[in-house]
């Protein structure tokens, strides 16, 4: 059966479902981040005229966005809050959370997070493929390969291959498929298939995504006469895409503590040496660096080499 397994790195708490040794979907949460399924509490600084929305300051310090908010809730009252979508950077811009009043009697939100089990490690590779797919925003599939775009409106994803457009929109499909969940895609998303003359070719390639998704949650478009296909799903907080299209030296950063953690549990050298490129450096907060220190029980020294890519981190333990 398939199970989450948790990995608790530095600056970054990791998720993998897995089925064997199969990556079946991932999740990444930062600390301070409010999940969703997160109770918390906050006071309303503001009633939205003519709707049933406001604005609340957390007591974490942030701000949400309320829905639903009962017609006798006053501005500056207390309230007890779930967050139904976490907050989301864009370019330029951060995506207030959302939230709603919280009652005994209410359903329970879905979580934006994963119960699983903790494990020291993941299977060795399995985070660096999903890593470095989700930083290539692009998979792999017989004769081609999907490309994913993050935008404000949606998540765009292409298909680039060569063959009959038939054949390619059929092999794409399972990557499609996966990409979905490996990156932990949600909202809208819109599928930019290759343009397929026939009605019999739509619906074969319908048919095939409808396989695909169905233990996946979400409503669709059926294909039409452009190769277009729009997803609509569940949207609980930012997708690796979103991370790194937003905070790519901050993925990088994590995924450097990572490789060195990794790299202090294969020898005995007393001092870890963590080369990274010199944008990354300034990414590496000193108290993630004390935790690397005090985790590995090691000296940490960091070098720089500008011929290095921002995701080529390179750790390695020395005598001195």
């Amino acid at each position: 059966m398939a199970e989450w397994l948790i990995e608790e790195g530095i600056a970054e708490t990791r998720a993998l479902l897995l089925k064997g040794e199969r990556v079946l979907a991932a999740r990444v949460m930062w600390p301070g981040e409010l999940a969703a399924g997160t109770r918390t509490t906050g006071k309303l600084t503001a009633k939205l005229k003519g709707t049933r929305r406001g604005l609340a300051l957390l007591e974490e310090g942030t701000e949400a966005l309320v829905d639903h908010l009962p017609a006798n809730i006053t501005e500056g009252q207390t309230l007890d809050l779930v967050i139904t979508r976490a907050a989301l950077a864009e370019r330029g811009r951060l995506k207030r959370a959302q939230a709603r009043v919280w009652a005994e009697n209410a359903p329970s939100p879905h979580s934006g997070w994963p119960e699983g089990r903790i494990v020291h490690r993941f299977p060795a590779g399995l985070w660096e493929e999903v890593w470095h797919a989700a930083s290539s925003a692009g998979l792999d599939f017989p004769g081609g390969e999907v490309l994913v775009s993050v935008t404000p409106a949606m998540t765009v994803i292409d298909i680039d291959g060569t063959g009959a457009p038939r054949e390619v929109a059929l092999a794409a499909v399972p990557a499609i498929a996966q990409a979905l969940v490996w990156f932990d895609i949600g909202g809208n998303i819109g599928i930019d298939f290759p343009t397929l003359q026939t009605k019999e070719d739509r619906r074969a390639v319908d048919a095939a995504i409808d396989t695909a998704l169905a233990d996946w949650p979400h409503e669709r478009t059926a294909m039409n006469g452009f190769g277009f296909v729009q997803i609509v799903a569940r949207l609980a907080g930012p997708s690796l895409l979103h991370r790194f299209a937003t905070a790519r030296l901050g993925m990088a950063a994590r995924m450097a503590l990572r490789q060195a953690e990794i790299a202090a549990e294969s020898g005995t050298g007393r001092v870890l040496a963590l080369t990274v490129h010199p944008a990354l450096k300034a990414k590496l907060k000193q108290p993630w660096l004390d935790v690397l220190a005090s985790r590995t029980a090691r000296e940490v020294r960091i070098e720089t080499d500008p011929a290095l890519a921002i995701e080529a981190a390179h750790a390695q333990l020395l005598p001195t």
